[in-house]
């Protein structure tokens, strides 16, 4: 037979039909003026498909004001139709359409398409098909989140945009398998706010955490693409199987339950081991009672959808009994993990290794699985973090390769020492997906699990872990965390907005990595501490203190230009999300550091000393004002005792005691000099600014203050005209903090002939009396900065971003690579690649040295001693293969090998984890005048270099990180 050349294009164009036609998305229309869609369920599915259905109806009720039919009878449908199955339902099998074939025996895929006239009546079917029961509702919340429903919508009031008419753009879409098969939350320190809640304003006919406080947590996780919980275990809250509800709950919703490393066998051990009638929490003495105890919830759970965790430890998440130090206790576990086999084996299934179960190494027991633990091959291994967001090591080679494979317990929320942080969500965005991606690397992609406190005010980084979880793919370039922040706000508040609001998220992150705000008070728990005054230096560098209450001060600011603007039906969402957070962790810094201003002011005889108590009371009043408002207002009342502005009621989080000293004012006024230690200017002692130099340009700061009650006219007279003040003349009165002022003072370097050394002073006049204020600069002839764009000293210091590197070698694959978004200056250095294989543990100097580097360059103007200040992330080494290591050499000198590994919760720990920084200190006797270069060798991977600083003789004390001392001109 022959064809012509026409029939064989115009056959090849019929072919090729199907896909030239998903080229474009097609529009679905789901509430028109013409149209009003209805949703088919599977009736043979699982109850999941019927919730997920009901669920999406009102999803689009949300948005247009039109409720649609819900039906399981695909008969009783007509026009446009939604369809929802699983691909091997009646339902989805009988539209035989091959595109579902594709999601057979897969885990957790979704498939979206539009069938044309799939059956009599209906017009356009979209269909919705999954791979399994969590695929199908994974592929329903997708199509709620495409027409604008947020999965925060119950938890946070994220409230979508009205619209009359509804369509969605769909095409053909498969989803790709989970990057992390099961991933959850762990409800944890529930104590303060959502038991609380749940008991008196959610569900008061339970009282406690129940299943309609769990269904919500369900199907949030379900909107989140996650698909397990660890419940809520404190003793505040009934355990999870107390009520029939939630067992039951977690089954409709196909939640996977598990339990924490402190409740094996899914036994809530604080709730339900009685010690009276069952006697001692101890396997080696009371092996029979514990044993049944155990087999009790396996015979109970045999039929659900669970992971075990196997292992033991105290009831009170504490260290196991019956057993002295690792040699006791690794045969003790072992054997333990024997018999809770056995029983897996008897009421669950006869091939034990089917049976899902995880162990996790936490605290002391990481130490004993160290010492030689052997964990069952096929039990998935949970490295858990630092509890402050650092995960404490990985797989090595050998464990990469287990059956079980591995995974991450995380912290967002944290309950212990040296400090809790309950409160704010505060963990950087930037160190999540760091540490994540890392685990990720190395292989730990089973099991994730993110502790989350009270679920709120946890919002941003439970999305941000499980959107990781999910697909982790796009969180591979550092730089997606800032577009992921700005996409997830887009997603709740529009893209009008969407800018600003991340923005001010970004900076409220920024700020808390350098502190977070529960560490505000510098005090510590377990045990508890005295608040102290903040290491925020409030003399020098500009008034640390104060420039960290002026950037709070602007992002609050910033919240209210935008609050103005938003939508009243977004305005609950905003102050959940964005108001609260960012105003608490204001007003916390703002408590603590106008204390410190009240403290050091009352010394040198300021009488604004008082104000700045008043100011500290009012932040902490402003803090319960604004909790009292997120409960009994907020969301109508909804939120009733969600927050809790001082759980474990820690002294971080009352008002400090103002006991201010006097001091003996003999004078009027007095001034005090920026960087200067003296209090009393009234009896003439040497007086100065701290040296100006060309080439940073500094400004500093007189503050001329009233130590007494008294209205005060003052001039300022400049000795040269090369000598700038702000303000030539001011007025000071008694009331507030008119009772001081400010004046800032640089120079006008193109007044001023090169010279070795300039002098001036600058004379402040009232009445009879006059202060004269010393100023020198440094401009030496012979110092020639032409064309250098390094780093130099500014008064005795020089401080380098440690992305801001000169030079630098890589060698391969390896290299130390920058990470943007991460640490004090909004970028790092990691050493990559993550690798199971360590390096040589005794290596050379020069093995070392042909290790990728990074170089610094660095002028000084004088011959000095030196410390170099080496700032790290305080990570862990990827596993105990490796240390924490680096290589200094400053001028191609000999090599200084520093290794910031801690052990336990050593005081050093505990300094790290609080300022999210570890320190290691190079003295250098001699450094002579002149050009310099600073290098830095790669040894371990994984660390992560923050920032350098070079002390060439300052003294003045200060926290976190100083602006850079770049020359840049």
């Amino acid at each position: 037979m022959k064809f012509s050349y026409l029939y064989c294009c115009t056959a090849l164009i019929f072919l090729l039909a199907p896909i030239l036609s998903v080229a474009k998305p097609i529009p679905f229309d789901l509430v028109t003026p013409q149209t009003k869609v209805c949703i088919v369920y599977a009736a043979d599915d699982h109850k999941i498909d019927e919730i997920a259905a009901k669920l999406l109806a009102v999803d689009i009720q949300r948005v247009s004001g039109y409720l649609p039919q819900v039906y399981n009878d695909i008969s009783k449908a007509n026009g446009n139709v939604i369809i929802i199955g699983r691909v091997n339902s009646k339902l989805i099998s009988s539209l035989h359409h091959t595109y579902f074939d594709q999601l057979k025996g897969k885990w957790e895929c979704y498939a979206l398409t539009q069938i044309i006239a799939p059956f009599k009546n209906i017009k356009n079917a979209l269909v919705i098909a999954g791979s399994d029961s969590r695929g199908t509702a994974y592929g329903v919340f997708a199509v709620s989140e495409k027409i604008g429903v947020s999965p925060w919508h119950w938890w946070a009031d994220a409230n979508p945009v009205m619209k009359k008419q509804l369509s969605v753009d769909i095409d053909n879409y498969t989803s790709s398998p989970p990057s992390v098969k099961f991933r959850g939350i762990f409800i944890n320190d529930e104590d303060f706010a959502l038991q609380p809640w749940a008991s008196k304003t959610f569900e008061p006919e339970t009282g406690d955490i129940g299943p309609k406080t769990y269904s919500k947590v369900f199907e949030l996780l379900l909107r989140l693409k996650a698909n397990m919980i660890w419940p809520a275990m404190h003793p505040s809250t009934k355990p999870f199987y107390t009520y029939p509800g939630n067992k039951q709950a977690a089954a409709d919703y196909e939640i996977v339950i598990g339990s924490s490393h402190a409740e094996p066998m899914l036994r809530n051990n604080v709730g339900e081991w009685n010690d009276k009638t069952m006697g001692a929490f101890n396997y080696a003495t009371n092996q029979q009672s514990v044993y049944k105890y155990w087999e009790d919830r396996v015979k109970e759970s045999a039929a659900n959808n669970v992971i075990f965790s196997i292992g033991m430890r105290g009831v009170h998440d504490s260290p196991i009994e019956g057993a002295k130090g690792n040699k006791e206790i690794v045969p003790l576990l072992e054997r333990i993990f024997a018999d809770q086999r056995e029983l897996f084996k008897k009421y669950v299934n006869a091939d034990v290794t089917s049976v899902p179960q995880a162990f996790t190494p936490y605290k002391e027991v990481l130490d004993i699985y160290a010492d030689g633990l052997k964990v069952p091959d096929d039990v998935t291994l949970i490295w858990p973090d630092d509890n402050y967001g650092y995960i404490q090591r990985l797989d090595n080679e050998a464990e990469s390769r287990r059956k079980g494979g591995s995974g991450v317990y995380y912290h967002t929320s944290y309950w212990g020492r040296p400090h809790d942080y309950l409160w704010l969500s505060t963990t950087h965005p930037a160190l999540i997906r760091e540490e994540m991606t890392k685990a990720y690397q190395m292989n730990a992609k089973d099991i994730w699990v993110l502790n989350v406190g009270d679920i709120k005010p946890d919002e941003y980084d439970i999305q941000l872990f499980m959107d990781m979880a999910y697909d982790i793919k796009p969180f591979q370039n550092p730089e997606y965390s800032a577009s992921h922040l700005q996409s997830w706000v887009s997603g709740i508040f529009g893209n009008q907005q969407a800018v600003a609001i991340s923005n001010i998220l970004w900076k409220y992150y920024n700020l808390a990595f350098e502190r977070k705000p529960e560490f505000m008070g510098w005090s510590q728990t377990e045990p508890t501490t005295p608040t102290k005054f903040t290491a925020y230096n409030h003399i020098a560098f500009g008034d640390q203190g104060q420039r960290r209450i002026d950037s709070y001060s602007q992002l609050e600011k910033a919240v209210e230009t935008v609050s103005s603007a938003i939508a009243p039906s977004q305005k609950d969402a905003f102050y959940q999300l964005v108001e609260y957070p960012v105003d608490g962790a204001a007003l916390m810094n703002k408590k603590f550091l106008y204390h410190d201003k009240a403290y050091l002011y009352a010394t040198q005889g300021r009488l604004s000393a008082q104000h700045y108590a008043v100011l500290s009371k009012q932040a902490y009043d402003q803090i319960v004002q604004k909790t009292n408002y997120y409960n009994t207002q907020l969301a109508g009342g909804k939120w009733n005792k969600i927050m809790a502005m001082n759980p474990r009621k820690l002294p971080a989080y009352d008002l400090p005691a103002f006991n201010l000293p006097k001091a003996d004012n003999i004078t009027d006024w007095q001034l005090l000099p920026g960087g200067s230690q003296s209090r009393d200017a009234a009896e003439n002692t040497s007086l100065k600014l701290p040296e100006f130099d060309r080439w940073n340009n500094q400004k500093y700061f007189i503050d001329v203050y009233l130590s007494r009650e008294a209205n005060v006219d003052y001039t300022v007279e400049p000795s040269a005209n090369w000598i700038k003040v702000s303000q030539k003349q001011g007025q000071l009165s008694p009331e507030g903090l008119s009772s001081q002022q400010r004046l800032w003072v640089e120079i006008d370097w193109a007044k001023i002939p090169a010279q070795q050394k300039l002098a001036g002073n600058i004379i402040i006049k009232s009445g009879d009396k006059s202060v004269t204020v010393a100023v020198f600069g440094d401009n030496p002839a012979n110092v020639n900065l032409d064309g250098y764009k390094g780093f130099i000293p500014s008064n005795n210091y020089i401080a380098i971003n440690a992305s801001d590197f000169t030079n630098g070698k890589n060698n391969g694959d390896n290299k130390w690579s920058k990470v943007v978004g991460l640490g004090s200056g909004g970028s790092a250095m990691e050493a990559f690649p993550l690798t199971f294989v360590p390096v040589v543990a005794q290596a050379g100097e020069e093995q070392i040295k042909n290790n990728p580097s990074v170089i610094y360059d660095f002028y000084t103007f004088n011959d000095a001693s030196a410390n170099f200040d080496i700032y790290t992330l305080p990570t862990c080494p990827l596993n105990q293969a490796f240390e924490m290591r680096y290589a200094v050499s400053i001028d191609g000198g000999p090599l200084t090998i520093q290794n910031f590994k801690t052990v336990g919760r050593s005081e050093e720990w505990k300094n790290d984890v609080l300022s999210n920084s570890a320190v290691r200190t190079i003295r250098e006797q001699s450094l002579k005048a002149g050009k310099h270069r600073l290098t830095i060798y790669m040894i371990d991977p994984g660390v992560i270099l923050d920032r350098i600083f070079i002390n060439l003789g300052m003294h003045q004390p200060f926290y976190g990180a100083l602006p850079e001392t770049k020359r840049t001109n």
